[in-house]
């Protein structure tokens, strides 16, 4: 099987009935969780009753991205304690956050803690990390194996880097927190769903998430559809596209 699970989609806080930040990649039995905010834990396990993943990857340190990664340590120090560390590879200060959250047990127990910046290669996905504006060290990643390519950007501003991460992609997760003209402010660190759709050109799907709360997603499809020449979808809980 492969495919792209969304585990939430909400940016800031999760709307009720939904969740944070949070994907769940799976390639011929290999899984890879892509960020796990606010209420995405609940959602893995429906998948993963003992949040039996291969990896975590975490793309910045805001608790809209990473907190639940918390829960999965206690998911797995009690309830696979045998189980081998999964592999955490995670943007600088991740796992300080985590530490903060609950610091016994220690995470870097339940986790093999890996410097994502420098993360080539997980399982058979060859990775490609970019960093890309926000408020905190965030990195946009791209995960490449046989007949699969998906990037994913986390939050970011918009920058001539996200067609690097897009360009020949199968899916392109993007942040999409605004909608409407983009503001005049500077630096910019979110992006709204036209901007979205111009850093996605190159890739064959857009995937919009990061949604503001309370947002009307059609119209941020409507938005994208305007910029992006391919199928534009937005980010549902429970939604699963085949890759």
């Amino acid at each position: 099987m492969r495919s792209l699970t969304v585990l939430g989609s909400c940016g800031a806080w999760p709307e009720a009935g939904r969740a944070c930040a949070g994907f769940l990649l799976e390639y011929d039995g290999f899984r890879v969780v892509l960020d796990l905010g606010y209420a995405a834990l609940p959602r893995l396990l429906e998948h993963c009753p003992r949040g039996e993943v291969d990896a975590v990857v975490v793309t910045h340190q805001h608790p809209d991205h990473c907190v639940d990664v918390s829960g999965l340590a206690r998911v797995r120090y009690y309830d696979a304690p045998d189980a081998p560390p999964i592999a955490l590879h995670c943007a600088p200060g991740v796992l300080d956050v985590l530490r903060a959250l609950e610091p016994h047990p220690d995470p870097a127990e339940v986790f093999a803690v890996r410097d994502l910046a420098s993360t080539t290669r997980i399982g058979p996905f060859d990775v490609l990390t970019v960093e890309l504006p926000h408020y905190k060290t965030n990195l946009g990643v791209r995960l490449s194996a046989p007949g699969v390519s998906v990037a994913y950007t986390g939050d970011s501003g918009p920058s001539p880097e996200l067609r690097r991460l897009a360009e020949g992609t199968d899916l392109f997760i993007s942040d999409a927190t605004l909608q409407g003209e983009p503001p005049r402010t500077e630096p910019r660190y979110v992006m709204t769903a036209g901007e979205a759709a111009q850093g996605a050109r190159g890739a064959r799907r857009l995937l919009l998430t990061h949604f503001w709360p309370g947002s009307d997603r059609s119209i941020s499809v409507a938005e994208a559809s305007q910029v992006f020449d391919g199928e534009v979808i937005a980010a549902e809980e429970g939604l699963t596209l085949a890759l």
